[in-house]
Parts: structure tokens; sequence; C-alpha cells
């Protein structure tokens, strides 16, 4: 899950339409993971807000393909394609973009995936704040949020979304990163007959060198992303998955 563009660009809002588009391609070194995730996102604004979305497809591992079919008792050894996948659109509106609430806007997202087992639809507000060069920018969302498949105690989602241009002075050197907070009341793996309250937690902090610049290709970037996590996608408790990845910005 990914949604670390959505606001970088944000700040150009007052200058014009800007649009960004990346494809990130992850190995996750997790335990019982050892899988490859790409990620497409695009974010673009307008005279009327911001545009943004992913979409994360996770592909098969050799673990999996070593494994017996069930029912013909034969590995899976000729399954290649995509296991899961998870989309995500979100759209600001902001119609007073030169007005003093100029940092606020209006926020409608909506979400699903395959394997996730639920949709989502969000209603709320967000906030941005930057330095006087944009920089560094950061953004406070409350959401409220819609449950299709579950239900929640608590229908509220917090998202917190920030990013660090130039990190200590390295020019293309970037940390950025999102973490959401929400309540959901779910049976969790190792819990399944028991439907618990849970506060979930996700949040994803990526840092990115543009190495390409170095040789004349500013649009390549080698990183890392650790997905830190609590009782998320029907796993109980915490969760720590370091991932190693390539990200082309077109």
């Amino acid at each position: 899950m990914k949604k670390i563009v959505a606001f970088a660009g944000f700040a150009l809002l007052s200058v014009g339409a800007f649009a960004q588009t990346n494809l990130q391609v992850f190995y996750d070194l997790g335990k019982d993971r050892k899988m490859v995730t790409t990620t497409l996102e695009m974010f673009k604004s307008d005279n009327w807000g911001s545009t943004f979305f992913f979409v994360d497809y996770d592909y098969y591992n050799q673990d999996f393909r070593d494994q017996k079919d069930p029912l013909g008792g034969k590995p899976y050894k000729d399954v290649y394609g995509a296991r899961g996948s998870y989309f995500e659109i979100a759209r600001a509106l902001n119609f007073w973009q030169d007005s003093s609430l100029g940092a606020l806007s209006a926020h409608v997202e909506f979400n699903a995936g395959v394997g996730f087992g639920n949709r989502n639809w969000l209603f709320g507000v967000e906030y941005f704040l930057h330095n006087a060069d944009f920089s560094n920018t950061f953004t406070f969302e409350l959401l409220y949020k819609t449950f299709k498949g579950s239900e929640s105690h608590l229908p509220l989602q917090f998202t917190f979304v920030w990013g660090m241009n130039n990190l200590f002075g390295v020019e293309g050197l970037k940390f950025s990163g999102f973490a959401d907070v929400w309540g959901e009341d779910a049976n969790l793996w190792d819990d399944k007959d028991k439907c618990e309250k849970n506060l979930t937690f996700i949040s994803e902090p990526q840092l990115w060198y543009n190495v390409g610049s170095l040789f004349g290709c500013p649009n390549f970037n080698i990183g890392t992303e650790i997905e830190l996590s609590n009782n998320f996608a029907g796993n109980k408790g915490f969760m720590c998955n370091p991932c190693l990845g390539v990200k082309w910005d077109f």
C-alpha cells in the first residue's frame, strides 16, 4: 500500500497544473513473504484540487510455487501471475486555493483489493503544511470511513503524509511516507472465531536516492521501504517488513 506521492506535489497547486507518475518495484524481505510488489502511482493537481491513485500488485514467489495443489497434488510450479492487488483513489476538492483557507481541502477516497475482503469509502478533510521553499511537506487527514466486509466501533481514520527532500543536505536524498490509524472489528488469522475491536495501524516510510542523476538519468531512484503495521490485513499484533526497491519517475 502506497500513498507517498499524493501530496509531494500539492504545493504546486498555486502555480498551475502539475502531474507526477512513478513505478516502484520492491522485493519484500519480511518473514514468510519474499515476494515482489509493483506499485503504479499518479498525482495530478488542477484548479479544483488534486487527484491521486495507486495500484499495488503482489506476485507469487518460489515458496508458493513449490507447494502442492491440495486437489491435484502437484506443485503450483507454473503459477507466475499476481496473487493479490490493492487499489486506492482519492480526490481533494479545493475551490478556494487563493484564500486564507487554501491549505484546507475536502477529501473523498475509495479503496478495495483482491485478498483484503473489504472495500471502503472515506470522506473528510485534509490540511497541508510546508516550509518556505516547499522542500518539506506534511499533510494531515481526518476521515470518516465506511466499511463493507467488516465493522468498526470507531469509523474514523487519521492519515499523516510527509515528504522531505534533500535530506541532511544531500542532493537527491528523499525521506517520505505515510501513516494510517483507524478502528476495525475483525477476525484475525490466529483467532478466527473471535471478532475483536482493534486499533489498526500501518505506516510505510521510504528513503529514496536519485542515483540516476549521477549518470544523466534523473528518472531512476534506488531505495528502501519499511512496512510497519499492527492488526493489519488479518495479521494479529505488530509486524515489520523491510523492502528494497527501485523507482522510475515518468
